[in-house]
């Protein structure tokens, strides 16, 4: 029974080593499915929030982070979508450009932060995608057009969604 147990053991651990981790996308900022922050909104300093990201698949070339709104009233609303971000990028702080932008929503080359009209939360969502390439792309680019180029490309992805209400 000892050995049965042991055995077992050794399975399980194996198991956990065997299984490659997904690719993980974080914020200290706010938590899955949990408020973000006004001073990461049009409230506040209208600032992108840190993120964390975690197990990049080994053969990324690049990455790429989208934040749109889906519960907005003219239809899903681009916020920020970035391109060409490297791989061993682990974080990215705060207030910055980690790759090259396309034109959001707003008309703007730069994040636009959660601006939802008085009443209803919204659920602002960050999405990451590994990508076996890197991307040629217009530098006055739209996000569909990012997403037509990223397609066959995608190693991984992953997203954390916030919510906001004025």
């Amino acid at each position: 029974m000892k050995i049965m147990c042991v055995i077992c053991f050794l399975f399980l651990v194996l198991s956990a080593f065997a299984q490659e981790p997904n690719l993980t996308l974080r914020s200290p900022a706010f938590d899955d499915n949990q408020s973000i922050p006004s001073k990461y909104t049009c409230d506040g300093n209208n600032v992108n929030p840190p993120l964390v990201i975690r197990n990049v698949p080994a053969n990324a070339k690049s990455m790429v982070l989208v934040v749109h709104d889906p519960d907005a009233p003219a239809g899903d609303w681009n916020h920020w979508a970035v391109y060409d971000i490297k791989p061993e990028t682990r974080i990215i702080i705060e207030n910055s450009i980690p790759g090259s932008e396309v034109l959001n929503d707003f008309n703007k080359f730069h994040y636009g932060g959660p601006c939802p009209p008085d009443g209803k939360a919204h659920h602002y969502v960050f999405e990451l995608y590994a990508l076996d390439n890197q991307l040629s792309l217009n530098p006055n680019g739209s996000l569909g057009g990012l997403l037509q180029i990223m397609q066959g490309h995608v190693l991984d992805k992953t997203r954390i969604v916030g919510i906001y209400k004025k």
